[in-house]
């Protein structure tokens, strides 16, 4: 034992040796291994997918034109058959077709290197896009659904399944204006068109930076921001910098009012609301949250009012430790701003719990979380990952790794490529994107499902794997949430599978994760120093979990600001600008002042992708933290919580109300009341 011992040291003297005393699973291994280069992607490429057609950027025109010449196939037959389930299973087929070309699409322009593909890809999108469009208008196909849903004795022989799908699919046409006359259909194509424009305008002017003459800020200021001849750049809100006047600078210049883009949001909410009303609803808020857990603005709003209520108290404490740790930097303003909320928020953290991201990265390699994801997701729902390797061609860049996912006793579930790594002019968000559906086939198959999940991790450098901090640890857990929720649904139907739910219940299974991300017991099946293979302490998790705490109650504050924000806008319109509506919600539900000559709201992008839906992480979280707290509490590991996750809340994805998703995993329904509770009880 003593020479083991001794061996044991003189091995921790040489990383490359010691390297064998970490064992991962083989997935573990493939994922901190170096990406080999395929030197056949250009002699034999089989298309982007292991789609042949897409093996170059013109690819997109062909697999563009066949889509679109099977949906005309598929109109015909689902106009002229008689009223069935079949009809269900024809428009089934009809969203399938679309989606497939239209998803892939809406990944490849914005995540392939290849300005070609991106431009190939975006211009498939648009055309996608106006088919959908005109067969949302299509009277005669609408018709036809109709006709199943108006006749009791053909909705006698429709199981819950296909009624739900058939239901959904005549929603879409309800809130297209479908029941309306020619010329009212024809106000709501156009007000489509108008909101598709404005809402691109407003998502690039959101993103754009504000110029400043540079004799207009201090010398000393200067060099924080990029400066281009006699002009300052100010590209976002600087909001981690220790310097004050920074801050305040940045704020203020980044936030200044463009009349343009006032304009452009006022139009885009105005446009919103006349086509709400065009197609029944109260307002642009009302129809955004049909079929959603909250159901109504009212609802939203309720939530929003008692949570804040709920802490107040805590809330004001925070912004107090806020306030005395500015004052004790000596600020020439004593006065708590917005542009401090964030730094000190952080800082707070850093002094109370020594929680330093450098420490915890080596414990981190994403071969370690990869392999502490495996090993969860098969004691809890007997899934594993297996590496494959991709196809030439079938990847868009060599640090993509593919993944097949496998079940114990179903077999094959779906695949799911990891694209993980930074590159140039990749976007700097974690997201994850449903390329295909999964179905049941005429032929009595299972279309497996294809997702793609993205990041923006550090790559592998020499013999350092890639090295995460506890924040992309987290996000990684999230997004595989999405992933398993994609890959475990096991719908009869495309059009309701996987995260096609209601976004304030599609958020709950990722949100799960980020608990399952915090568990001691669960870190410990995996987090290994890289170089030592020595284990995680477990005092370093409690001062990670205790620094999510700290100052949670100003941050969940801002949150609901925001959300709040949101639902006034696509409420009933006011006869005020944004900017006094933003001063108004600021007050009530945030309680930092507002700084004078600033658009927030501006800078808001949200509004264009969540519109009126802002609040569904909250409410997500809520319902994730009641299911962490009474399934998986106690032992984070529980084989039958798991099984009953998976047929209560992922099996169904849309097919079923979330509510009653919630409902079956929790065994009641939770009130209000309960969601806040459940958020008040994470402090």
């Amino acid at each position: 034992m003593a020479m083991l011992t001794h061996a044991l040291k003189c091995f921790k003297r040489s990383d490359t040796v010691c390297r064998r005393f970490i064992t991962w699973s083989p997935v573990g291994a493939a994922f901190n291994a170096q990406q080999r280069r395929r030197l056949d992607q250009l002699q034999n490429n089989g298309g982007l997918f292991g789609s042949p057609q897409l093996n170059s950027p013109s690819g997109f025109q062909a697999v563009k034109l066949r889509a679109l010449q099977e949906t005309e196939v598929l109109v015909r037959r689902a106009c002229e058959s008689p009223p069935s389930a079949t009809t269900v299973e024809t428009f089934d087929r009809l969203s399938d077709c679309l989606c497939k070309v239209a998803d892939l699409a809406d990944f490849i322009k914005v995540a392939h290197p290849d300005a070609e593909y991106r431009k190939a890809a975006e211009k498939t999108c648009v055309d996608i896009g106006t088919a959908v469009e005109k067969l949302n208008t299509n009277v005669e196909l609408c018709q036809s659904l109709k006709n199943v849903l108006d006749r009791e004795d053909v909705l006698a022989t429709l199981d819950p399944d296909t009624r739900r799908v058939a239901e959904l699919f005549m929603s879409d046409f309800e809130i297209s204006g479908i029941h309306l006359d020619e010329a009212k259909r024809s106000k709501v194509v156009n007000l489509n068109v108008k909101l598709l424009d404005l809402s691109y305008a407003f998502l690039q002017g959101s993103h754009l930076p504000q110029a400043v003459e540079k004799l207009s800020l201090p010398e000393h200021l200067r060099h924080c921001f990029s400066v281009d001849g006699d002009s300052v750049q100010i590209r976002g809100l600087h909001a981690d910098s220790p310097d004050e006047m920074v801050r305040e600078a940045a704020y203020k210049i980044f936030l200044y009012p463009n009349p343009s883009l006032l304009l452009c949001l006022d139009e885009l909410l105005a446009y919103r609301h006349e086509l709400a009303n065009l197609v029944g609803y109260e307002s642009f808020a009302h129809r955004a949250l049909k079929g959603t857990m909250a159901k109504t603005p009212e609802t939203v709003m309720k939530f929003l009012a008692l949570l804040t209520e709920k802490l107040s108290d805590r809330t004001a404490r925070d912004f107090k430790m806020m306030k005395d740790m500015k004052s004790r930097t000596h600020s020439v303003n004593s006065e708590l701003m917005p542009w401090d909320h964030p730094f000190l928020s952080g800082t707070i953290r850093g002094d109370k719990c020594s929680v330093n991201p450098a420490l915890y990265s080596p414990y981190f390699s994403l071969g370690a979380c990869m392999h502490g994801l495996d090993t969860l997701f098969h004691k809890l729902l007997g899934v594993s990952f297996h590496a494959e390797e991709p196809m030439a061609g079938e990847v868009w860049s060599d640090d993509v790794r593919k993944l097949a996912v496998l079940h114990e006793t179903e077999g094959l579930l779906g695949y799911i490529y990891c694209d993980f790594f930074c590159r140039p002019d990749k976007p700097h968000q974690d997201c994850h994107f449903t390329i295909r559906g999964g179905r049941l086939k005429e032929d009595g198959q299972y279309q497996l499902p294809v997702v793609v999940l993205m990041l923006s991790l550090p790559p592998p450098a020499g013999r350092t794997p890639s090295l995460l901090t506890p924040g992309m640890v987290e996000n990684l857990f999230h997004e595989m949430g999405h992933a398993m929720h994609s890959m475990l649904g096991r719908t009869r139907y495309q059009h309701v599978t996987g995260t096609r739910c209601s976004t304030d219940f599609a958020e709950v299974p990722s949100i799960l994760m980020e608990f399952f991300a915090s568990d001691y017991r669960v870190l410990s099946q995996f987090a290994r120093h890289y170089q030592t293979g020595e284990p995680l302490p477990e005092i370093m998790v409690s001062h990670l979990c205790r620094s999510k705490r700290v100052c949670w109650a100003a941050d969940t504050q801002l949150q609901i600001f925001y959300a709040a924000l949101d639902q006034v806008y696509h409420g009933t319109p006011k006869k005020r600008t944004t900017t006094e509506i933003l001063k108004d919600v600021q007050e009530k539900f945030y309680g930092l002042p507002y700084v004078p000559n600033t658009a927030w709201q501006l800078r808001f992008s949200h509004l264009i992708g969540y519109g009126a839906k802002y609040y569904s992480y909250l409410l997500s979280r809520a319902v994730a933290s009641m299911v962490w707290r009474q399934c998986f509490l106690k032992d984070p590991f529980n084989r039958a919580m798991g099984e009953r996750f998976r047929r209560e809340m992922l099996a169904h994805g849309g097919a079923k109300e979330p509510i009653l998703m919630v409902e079956g995993m929790l065994q009641k329904t939770p009130t209000i009341e309960d969601l806040v509770e459940a958020l008040v009880l994470d402090l």
